[in-house]
């Protein structure tokens, strides 16, 4: 099937048509898939077609998706590939971990077709004037130098794709600035720098790079951002990935730089 030639000013991820088999025979990573959006990104992935790429630091709960996802074969339309465990603590992890997943991911698929960024920390929500120093570092590290690190390992296994999709989640706070969002506001500010400038460096390459900001959602770091909300109100995880994985496939290939929502 020939991809459609896609622009920035009329693809819109929430208006595609997902098929079954969308991501049929695609290899995709994705960051802190335990929980909340990462384990329904990787569960629609594999539903989807794709070999996914569990990356993340406790295995135990690594070994649950890849549980979850060996399930979805009786009920599923199409193939649902064996899930891959890739143990990594983003936050301890130095270069030679680094390293070791890269390759690998080379030895065992020998290219990587989709790097989903979703793993991240909310530290704590307070003023810029008294914010604490070491959370800080510490947010900054997993949220922006951690993926930076990460791609950059992996841009030889993405170069190996015909068509590789890279997508960092993102958020309103990382558009717009909004008091006491502190590290994590300004660390998705720079998600989005970090996106605009790999895409434009890697326009005439076969790497597509952008962001998507997946909105209100029923996941455990709203509960924190927002303690005394009624979390029940808000969409399950589940349906906001649509667009995620619409940004993987190949109904998105042409698509680089963009800045997209998922409602």
């Amino acid at each position: 099937m020939t991809p459609p030639d896609n622009s920035a000013e009329s693809f819109d991820p929430r208006q595609v048509s997902l098929r079954n088999d969308e991501l049929a025979g695609r290899v995709i990573a994705i960051t802190g898939p335990t929980a909340g959006i990462g384990r329904a990104l990787a569960l629609e992935c594999a539903r989807r077609g794709a070999e996914v790429v569990l990356v993340g630091r406790n295995v135990k709960k690594l070994e649950a998706v890849y549980d979850a996802v060996l399930q979805l074969r009786s009920n599923a339309v199409s193939r649902v590939p064996e899930p891959t465990i890739a143990p990594l603590d983003l936050e301890k992890a130095v270069a030679g971990d680094y390293d070791a997943l890269a390759a690998a991911i080379m030895q065992q698929f020998g290219r990587l077709d989709g790097l989903v960024h979703n793993a991240a920390l909310l530290g704590y929500l307070g003023p810029l004037e008294d914010f604490d120093v070491p959370t800080w570092v510490k947010v900054m590290h997993v949220n922006v130098t951690a993926p930076f690190a990460l791609t950059q390992v992996l841009l030889p296994a993405l170069r190996a794709s015909r068509d590789a999709s890279v997508v960092f989640l993102s958020s309103a706070v990382g558009r717009k600035g909004r008091a006491y969002w502190g590290a994590y506001g300004v660390s998705k500010f720079a998600v989005e720098g970090l996106m605009q400038t790999l895409a434009d460096e890697l326009e005439n390459t076969t790497v597509r790079v952008n962001s998507l900001n997946p909105g209100r959602a029923r996941t455990q770091m709203r509960r924190q951002a927002y303690p005394s909300e009624s979390i029940d109100t808000l969409p399950p995880p589940e349906a906001v990935v649509g667009p995620i994985v619409a940004l993987l496939g190949n109904q998105s290939a042409g698509v680089r730089g963009c800045a997209f929502e998922a409602q």
